[in-house]
């Protein structure tokens, strides 16, 4: 049966509006670092680990030690995210619908337990989720397949009749590479297009009919058109 059985929903970009937050972290401890932070460095840290974030940061500045870089970004994001992380448009109206028709929904995010239950408890509180992936629960985080492939076993569900809910291109080639077709929600980087991803423009433009769309291969008119975005835009905040 070629059917949606279950929401992955990422959560950084996606269902809040924290990647500003974790450039902002990330932005101060570059600036410690003496590296200024700019478009340049988006790809290794939009949608990226802390790991991968600090290694880079090392890297490119040229000093540091990656441990305590990596403990300095998620201090750092905690404490903004602590402070308020605002829903994204459309989340709760799409959240209520999946819940209406019966459609489980998890969260998969590549950030620290400590910040997906900072939001889970705080700004995405009373939300039904089935359970939550954090970084510190597969091996290896996003851009690998792990963090999407354990949540369709723990769902008992095919990754094929998953769909998977990313803003950034390391979330959506995660998603992809576990086999879960993807729908793009644009945030701060461009995602490439391909034949396992649809794009809408906001999730005030999903509905469950979109995403059956997304698992179908049939367009669904997410967004205006008669078949779903297939652009992404970019909204980079300074540093």
């Amino acid at each position: 049966m070629n059917a949606l059985a279950a929401v992955l929903f990422d959560m950084d970009g996606t269902l809040v509006d924290t990647e500003v937050l974790w450039w902002e972290a990330t932005a101060r401890t570059a600036e410690r670092l003496g590296h200024r932070l700019g478009p340049a460095d988006a790809p290794e840290v939009v949608g990226r680990a802390v790991p991968d974030t600090a290694a880079h940061l090392v890297r490119v500045a040229g000093r540091g030690e990656a441990g305590e870089v990596a403990a300095e970004l998620t201090e750092g994001f905690f404490r903004r995210v602590a402070a308020g992380a605002p829903v994204r448009p459309g989340v709760q109206r799409l959240l209520t619908a999946l819940e209406a028709e019966g459609i489980p929904f998890a969260l998969v995010s590549a950030s620290p337990r400590v910040v997906v239950d900072q939001v889970v408890g705080g700004a995405l509180a009373h939300v039904p989720f089935a359970f939550t992936v954090s970084a510190d629960d597969t091996v290896r985080t996003k851009p690998h397949p792990d963090p999407y492939r354990a949540a369709a076993a723990r769902l008992g569900r095919a990754p094929a009749r998953c769909v998977a809910v990313e803003d950034s291109p390391d979330g959506a080639a995660s998603a992809e590479a576990a086999g879960c077709p993807v729908l793009v929600v644009p945030s701060l980087l461009e995602v490439p297009a391909s034949a396992a991803r649809t794009f809408a423009r906001s999730l005030e433009d999903v509905t469950p009919e979109v995403l059956r769309g997304c698992v179908t291969g049939v367009g669904t008119g997410a967004g205006t058109g008669a078949q779903a975005d297939r652009t992404s835009s970019s909204r980079m905040p300074s540093a």
